[in-house]
């Protein structure tokens, strides 16, 4: 019963993870915003991470304290990375409205 939900509950991380790295990855794409670049890399991080900590424990068989000690690491790189892209500095927007520009009236 406990390796049923432990694989439900990383197979929902995995699903669930990889659609929001995915979304994050294409608003970066988008407006090519380095805090969105590292958005997308820490939310990677997490989801590499908990998938990596399910299957050292069940495919490969570690104990439970090592494939834990695995997924930690990568959960708090990936915690270190989105913090960074809090901090990460945006430039500002050029300003198209002024003596010149056209504002298509």
């Amino acid at each position: 019963m406990t390796a049923t939900v432990l694989v439900a509950a990383k197979t929902a991380t995995l699903v669930f993870g990889g659609v929001l790295t995915l979304f994050s990855y294409r608003a970066f794409r988008r407006t090519g915003s380095p805090a969105l670049r590292a958005l997308t890399a820490g939310i990677g991080l997490l989801v590499v991470g908990a998938t990596l900590g399910g299957l050292l424990h069940q495919v490969v068989g570690l104990s439970l304290a090592v494939s834990v000690s695995v997924q930690s690491v990568f959960t708090a790189a990936g915690f270190a990375v989105m913090t960074y892209s809090l901090y990460v500095k945006v430039p500002a927007p050029t300003s198209r409205t002024g003596p010149g520009s056209s504002t298509g009236d």
